[in-house]
């Protein structure tokens, strides 16, 4: 590979080329397009899976279209207005409501952390190292992934040779790069220690149980205690979330990984946090991205109207 495809490979997200080249395989091989395509043959694939594929898949499938064919010097065909006009006619016809995480709410994230330490405590009495690990890990990045926001592959990023952590005072990490941040720009964040529920306190036990002094910080440990070299793969995240709230009795299959930045940002927002405040906080760029994350009561609303209306 040549220092300038280097280059241009790395302008695109990893996760981003994957879809792109799902996307343009799909187009080919399972619909059976060709390429370079002409507008009308984009249309068409539209129409074939408009009622199997949602709105956001088949935006998607255009962006890898129309990607393959700039990079390759061709026109574009899915700016073309019967493209454009096609795809208003799905979203039209095929109106559906974004699917959404499932927010852990605070008191799921106090119950599942306490059935966590039990599980830490029972482990350390019984000398079992590999139970012990898997609890302290698992409560370190719940508590860090929630009073962060972070998402699944902010968490499976975190090395700790970017990590500052002061027990009673917070914690500080570095990221070079994120999905926030575009220019890839790098970014610290900082977490304050709290009286319960406190990321640094899991972090500090995870990182000493597991005598850690380099690398990932959240790994995958086999079934005799060894750790990975290797970081988390993000796709990891969900299941074992899932996992830690199953055994804590909480019932999880509508949990992933943005139920954490969810849950925070619910958190935040009925503690009375300023949007611009919370927008900073978690790293949204435009108040569209923070409205989605936000679970918005109107009881909530209805309780603060009475408040001022009522008298003193």
């Amino acid at each position: 590979m040549s220092d300038l495809d280097r280059y241009l490979e790395a302008a695109t997200r990893d996760n981003t080329r994957r879809s792109y080249r799902a996307a343009v395989e799909h187009f080919e091989v399972t619909w059976g397009g060709f390429l370079p395509a002409t507008a009308d043959s984009v249309a068409r694939y539209l129409v074939a899976y408009a009622g199997e594929l949602s709105i956001n898949t088949l935006k998607l499938r255009l962006s890898a279209l129309g990607q393959w064919h700039n990079s390759q010097g061709f026109a574009d065909p899915t700016k073309a207005p019967v493209v454009r006009k096609v795809f208003k006619g799905i979203r039209a016809l095929h109106p559906a409501q974004e699917k959404q995480a499932e927010p852990l709410q605070l008191q799921h994230l106090e119950q599942v952390v306490a059935a966590l330490e039990l599980e830490a405590e029972v482990a350390r009495s019984e000398h079992d190292q590999p139970s012990l690990l898997r609890a302290r890990r698992d409560t370190a990045l719940i508590l860090l992934g929630f009073w962060r926001g972070f998402r699944s592959d902010e968490l499976c990023r975190v090395h700790i040779e970017q990590v500052r952590a002061v027990d009673g005072s917070g914690i500080t990490l570095y990221l070079p790069r994120s999905k926030s941040d575009r220019e890839n720009l790098g970014k610290t964040y900082q977490t304050p220690a709290l009286q319960r529920l406190c990321p640094v306190q899991a972090y500090s036990a995870w990182i000493t149980d597991a005598a850690l002094v380099r690398g990932p910080v959240f790994r995958g440990i086999d079934r005799w205690g060894n750790l990975s070299e290797e970081g988390l793969h993000a796709n990891s995240v969900i299941p074992l979330l899932r996992n830690a709230l199953q055994r804590a009795g909480i019932a999880a299959e509508h949990y992933t990984s943005h139920s954490l930045r969810r849950g925070f940002a619910s958190w935040a927002h009925q503690s009375g946090w300023d949007l611009k405040s919370l927008m900073s906080y978690v790293g949204w760029k435009d108040m569209k991205s923070a409205m989605r994350y936000i679970e918005a009561s109107p009881f909530l609303g209805m309780a603060r109207l009475e408040e001022k209306v009522m008298p003193g």
